[in-house]
């Protein structure tokens, strides 16, 4: 692998920010070196070659983009952080007369669908409003179709099963989604689907594209891609944006260092805005 000098990761930056308006100055160094590696190595190009195609082509600068960024996700994924989710943070929200959350960086939506599933569960589905967004607009078009391969569905059948295994339950994965073999397909039911709002939003703006007040954020597993003092930026965005009481839930290897720590209860991965 070649080493990319510094001039020309800057330079790769620059040319980004000029013809599309993104900004990834402020990600992780490490990560996004990376990424650009693999995105030479599969367009087999070097980096003149790569500046050349991002300034003359709209659509090949959006693909550029998308690779950047990082698409992780799957129904009930980490297993124990949704039995606390189940356990802790949905009851505490019975009380209200509306419910508002929002997942930010939402990917291909299985974690919005597993959230919407335990609302109902826990009769709170009805006075929820869920928004989700997301920096691609391709994989924001797989949430809102909810249709998933079928090859996945070991892994959310066992995901699901893990974290009720403590609960005493009827629970189902298949009265949440249409599972069909033979078409090699998992789609969301329909009564699910339709309760999200989502829209394409770059976190690195740092606004609340929504404009409301949330009970809930959801960011897992995106942060960790930004450097400090981008991902400190985000955690005051959220911060203003949710409600006092509200909980805001990060990846398992992700945590909110300096002075924003303070404004926060930290349980774990969950915190709580004091």
């Amino acid at each position: 692998m070649v080493e990319l000098k510094e001039t020309e990761i800057n330079l790769f930056l620059d040319t980004i920010k000029k013809e599309s308006g993104y900004n990834f100055d402020d990600y992780s160094i490490k990560s996004f070196t990376r990424r650009l590696h693999k995105i030479l190595l599969d367009q087999r190009t070097d980096m003149v070659g790569l500046i050349k195609k991002i300034s003359s082509k709209k659509d090949f600068l959006e693909q550029i983009v998308k690779d950047i960024t990082v698409n992780t996700t799957e129904i009930f994924r980490d297993p124990e952080i949704w039995r606390t989710i189940n356990k802790d943070i949905i009851p505490s929200l019975k009380n209200e007369q509306r419910i508002n959350i929002w997942h930010a960086g939402a990917s291909t939506g299985q974690e919005v669908y597993t959230m919407l599933i335990m609302l109902k569960q826990h009769g709170l589905f009805e006075k929820s409003k869920i928004y989700a967004s997301d920096i691609n607009i391709d994989v924001l078009k797989v949430a809102e179709s909810g249709k998933y391969k079928y090859r996945e569905i070991d892994e959310y059948i066992k995901n699901f099963n893990d974290t009720y295994e403590e609960t005493e339950n009827n629970y189902n994965i298949n009265d949440y989604f249409k599972i069909s073999r033979n078409r090699n397909l998992i789609r969301v039911k329909q009564n699910l689907l339709e309760k999200v709002q989502y829209k394409k939003h770059d976190l690195t703006n740092l606004t609340n594209p929504f404009a409301v007040k949330y009970n809930v954020i959801f960011c897992r597993n995106v942060l960790i891609y930004f450097n400090h003092k981008l991902q400190n930026k985000i955690f005051k965005m959220f911060y203003d944006s949710l409600f006092t009481g509200g909980t805001l839930i990060v990846g398992k290897h992700e945590s909110i260092l300096g002075g924003i720590a303070d404004k926060f209860e930290k349980k774990g991965t969950i915190y709580i805005k004091k």
